[in-house]
């Protein structure tokens, strides 16, 4: 999506890079892509699709536990809110990385080519260790449909949260329950902005410069991953929604 928002952009620049070369070889006197610089509207961002209200997050969890898929992409939709991690890293997970007795998941991250360290909760390792029984033979925590020494495709959890009636476009996509777990961790459970930009593995320069450390704020991290699992059960459950209810 936002390479087809920047093509006018880029075209502008390929066409003004040929000129630029005409003019070095003595083709041509000027380029008239320049006065294109500032005409063509910026790029306009589009965030993706996220559920950031705690009693729609409630109806939401209620949903995909009802999903009547595969046991492997219903492992994938419990663990995609819990773990809040970027949909390729979750569905490209391999069980090497994780060590179910520490609670700990390791992996590079694909944006930025970093190790990262995700926390798991009580709640996660369960899942996991039930997951384990089917695919920890393999090498892909969520193996492919049609085969196993891939894994499932990066269209998988969109189209179950489709299938659950959900509109990808405009209510919720697999990338958009990380702004869900950014917004409500803080909003809700007043844990500190860069603890959870931390855990969402961004770059958050601080006063040495270092932008990114896996084990930065690792213990608030751990009990901030416990508090987000229990509060989203308390959430399924509906004991969340009606304090909230009753505070409004």
């Amino acid at each position: 999506m936002a390479e087809g928002r920047d093509l006018p952009h880029r075209i502008r620049s390929e066409i003004s890079r040929i000129f630029r070369y005409g003019i070095k070889e003595g083709l041509c006197k000027s380029d008239p892509a320049k006065d294109l610089i500032g005409a063509i509207p910026a790029p306009v961002e589009k965030h993706f699709a996220s559920i950031t209200e705690p009693v729609k997050v409630s109806e939401m969890l209620r949903a995909l536990d009802g999903f009547s898929g595969t046991f492997t992409v219903l492992c994938a939709l419990k663990l995609a809110p819990m773990l809040f991690v970027r949909p390729g890293e979750l569905r490209q997970a391999e069980w090497p990385q994780f060590n179910l007795e520490k609670g700990e998941w390791r992996y590079l991250v694909s944006k930025t080519k970093t190790e990262h360290l995700v926390p798991l909760a009580t709640q996660a390792i369960a899942i996991l260790r039930e997951l384990h029984s089917l695919t920890g033979q393999g090498r892909y925590v969520f193996p492919g449909a049609r085969s196993r020494l891939r894994p499932m495709s990066d269209a998988t959890i969109n189209a179950a949260l489709r299938r659950l009636g959900y509109d990808t476009r405009t209510e919720i996509t697999g990338h958009g329950f990380r702004a869900m777990a950014r917004t409500i961790l803080h909003e809700e459970l007043g844990h500190k902005p860069e603890v959870i930009e931390h855990q969402l593995a961004h770059a958050v320069p601080d006063k040495l410069g270092s932008a990114y450390n896996r084990t930065k704020f690792i213990r608030e991290r751990r009990v901030m991953m416990q508090e987000w699992a229990d509060y989203l059960d308390r959430l399924k459950a509906g004991a969340e929604v009606i304090s909230i209810t009753a505070r409004t």
